[in-house]
């Protein structure tokens, strides 16, 4: 008889059994592999690699350099803009300012801007043309108004010749008074001799000095006088061709009234400088300070109410004269024979 193959039937035991050791398998080789690849590399990555720390190295290295100027780029432009800001601020205040002094030097001119009678006009077209003659060492009429001047201030002593030593007694820095005049001109010569003949007594305290406690080193005279007529002529605005300036405004007013104005009042500017002289007790070196604040004393006694001529003014009243002649002859005439 055939054997027959007699075929077992497993029990619900071993089948549970084998699906037990079929899990635990599972399982076990579940947990022996590695999360993320395989075991090898794992171990790989466990293995120190020169190379790759290196390329990470230098990675980051361009990487802080690229923020590195991509911050520099950024604090140039901001510098940019903020110096183009300055910049237009700048041009838009000095605009600014440069409008305000425009409006301020139209309303300053519209301000002494005033109406001149003809009579005031001729006068003060004559003085400016007289302002305009500089002095002429080779003129034989100039060379006669410094003889003239000479013997005005020394009547009792000998003409010397037009060049001697003996012209710095009366203030002239050498022996040539032609070198002095510079930017007074003519008129400052002119201005010199109507002081000697209209205030005479004024005219030779001054000369000699003879007020108050002089300096040890006195301002020279003569030189003085050319000082204060280049002051007056630059404070009256008498080169600049129209009237910008209070005082030349007021000083036209008075130029009206009297042709000699402008003569008078050098002698008043100097008689005061003279008395500042003495209040500040200055020296030589501090002449340019006195003559400053003379003409601010000037300036502010021409603004004065109720001034129509210099003779109003208060500072004339410091000069004494003995007239020997009128009050209307002009300064110079003619020439010496």
């Amino acid at each position: 008889m055939a054997a027959r193959a007699i075929k077992r039937r497993p029990n619900n035991s071993d089948a549970d059994k084998g699906k037990e050791e079929q899990m635990e398998t599972s399982i076990s080789d579940a947990q022996s592999e590695p999360l993320l690849g395989n075991d090898t590399a794992r171990k790989q990555s466990k293995i120190h690699d020169p190379k790759r720390c290196s390329d990470f190295w230098e990675s980051k290295r361009w990487e802080c350099l690229h923020w590195a100027n991509l911050i520099s780029h950024f604090f140039a432009q901001s510098a940019r803009r903020i110096a183009n800001f300055v910049s237009s601020f700048g041009t838009f205040i000095g605009k600014l300012f440069s409008r305000s002094s425009a409006n301020q030097q139209a309303q300053s001119d519209k301000k002494f801007s005033i109406y001149l009678s003809p009579l005031q006009e001729e006068r003060l077209r004559h003085l400016r043309q007289r302002v305009e003659v500089p002095f002429d060492g080779s003129s034989v009429d100039h060379q006669d108004a410094l003889k003239q001047l000479w013997m005005l201030a020394y009547p009792n002593r000998e003409l010397p010749p037009l060049k001697s030593e003996l012209w710095k007694e009366m203030g002239w820095q050498g022996s040539d008074p032609s070198t002095d005049f510079r930017g007074g001109g003519f008129i400052s010569l002119e201005n010199l001799i109507y002081f000697a003949k209209h205030y005479p007594d004024s005219f030779h305290r001054l000369l000699h000095k003879e007020d108050g406690v002089r300096s040890e080193w006195e301002y020279p005279f003569a030189a003085g006088g050319i000082n204060i007529s280049y002051m007056l002529i630059q404070m009256l605005d008498l080169q600049s061709g129209k009237l910008t300036s209070k005082a030349g405004a007021r000083f036209v007013e008075l130029l009206g009234g009297d042709d000699l104005a402008f003569d008078n009042l050098y002698c008043v500017a100097f008689q005061m400088l003279d008395r500042q002289w003495l209040a500040k007790r200055a020296t030589y070196m501090e002449f340019n300070e006195v003559l400053k604040s003379t003409r601010m004393q000037l300036e502010q006694e021409l603004s004065l109410e109720g001034i129509s001529c210099v003779r109003d003014m208060p500072a004339y009243r410091m000069l004494s004269f003995t007239r020997s002649t009128s009050l209307v002859s002009p300064p110079y005439l003619g020439t010496l024979k």
